[in-house]
């Protein structure tokens, strides 16, 4: 049965995308712990992150810290923390969180609520964020 991140990919479910990629896809975590929280995923289907093979492990790995510098430029913070959990749903994924505290990225921290349109706003923010100079590595 394909993971609910598979279904994003398909577009069976829709999902905030800030970046995509032909291999890579990045978009907001509907659960925040703070705003800009974003899920990066390969969009082929593996469970555990160290199952992927070397190139797509990689790959994951620079898509991800392209989009962390943009998310960083959108979402003031201290730093973009970086969070490999693999528990919640069986497809690699790397969480990226705007930081100021190493509290900031604690799951036991209550998750957040924002609106559709809070939702599209921060998607605005980072997509402006990731300027051309990013953009041709996506």
């Amino acid at each position: 049965m394909p993971s609910i991140f598979s279904k994003i990919v398909a577009g069976d479910i829709p999902a905030y995308k800030v970046a995509e990629s032909n291999d890579f896809l990045a978009f907001l975590d509907i659960s925040p712990l703070k705003e800009g929280h974003l899920l990066v995923i390969p969009k082929q289907e593996v469970d555990y992150l160290f199952d992927l093979n070397d190139e797509t492990y990689t790959g994951l790995q620079l898509f991800a810290k392209i989009v962390a510098k943009g998310l960083k430029e959108a979402i003031p913070c201290e730093r973009i923390g970086v969070v490999v959990m693999g528990l919640e749903v069986p497809h690699a994924h790397i969480h990226l969180i705007p930081m100021n505290e190493a509290n900031d990225i604690n799951f036991a921290n209550p998750k957040l609520k924002f609106t559709p349109e809070q939702f599209e706003a921060t998607v605005k923010k980072i997509k402006a964020a990731l300027r051309e100079d990013y953009k041709h590595d996506l």
